[in-house]
């Protein structure tokens, strides 16, 4: 079985690559989806989030209140590096249940799709790493676009992750995300082609 790894700036465009290679049949382990799923009421990372950062990040429901916490992490390492230290020995527990479970089932190929995939020491537990890339111009306009954020909030937000440029450098495959919808999908078929040799 083979895992690839697609990772990327945010607003870099590394969902619709993700989409593209599900829609053309490869099991994608979400890391987002996995991360919003240990943090879900009576997960012990919720706890452990609430104790370290007080009870204004729940809503009343007691759902935990992103918005909330991305206050006080975004723009703040320290805290942002207690939130990671809480949240990922779950996430990386879950995930390897998830591959678990379709190496079981028979999976030739699976991606793991995860926004912070270096930075949360995933880089050896894949085979191939894949970094969607574009101009950082367009990160921030696209960013700023998609979550209504003025120029400095995103600014922040993309400074908190590491550099697309650092990321590029250690992949084993770029996709340029700058250009047309069919651009990126060309070379993902590229990519898909390669791992039709290597499967």
């Amino acid at each position: 079985m083979i895992i690839i790894g697609l990772t990327g700036g945010i607003a870099s465009g590394k969902s619709t690559v993700s989409n593209y290679l599900r829609e053309k049949g490869l099991t994608i382990i979400d890391a987002d989806i996995v991360a919003r799923e240990v943090v879900e009421p009576g997960q012990p990372a919720l706890a452990e989030i609430v104790t370290t950062f007080g009870p204004a990040v729940l809503h009343a429901d007691n759902t935990l209140n992103r918005q909330a916490l991305g206050a006080i992490v975004f723009g703040h390492q320290t805290d942002l590096d207690k939130l990671n230290a809480i949240i990922q020995p779950f996430i990386h527990q879950r995930i390897e249940k998830l591959e678990a479970q379709y190496r079981a089932a028979g999976a030739k190929v699976i991606v793991l799709d995860a926004p912070v995939l270096i930075e949360a020491g995933y880089r050896d537990n894949v085979d191939l790493l894949v970094v969607v890339n574009v101009t950082s111009e367009l990160q921030l306009q696209r960013l700023m676009q998609r979550d209504a954020l003025d120029s400095a909030a995103a600014k922040q937000r993309i400074q908190s992750q590491l550099a697309l440029a650092e990321k590029v450098k250690l992949a084993d495959v770029v996709i340029d995300n700058s250009q047309s919808i069919a651009a990126t999908k060309r070379q993902i078929d590229e990519l898909l082609t390669r791992l039709d040799t290597l499967a």
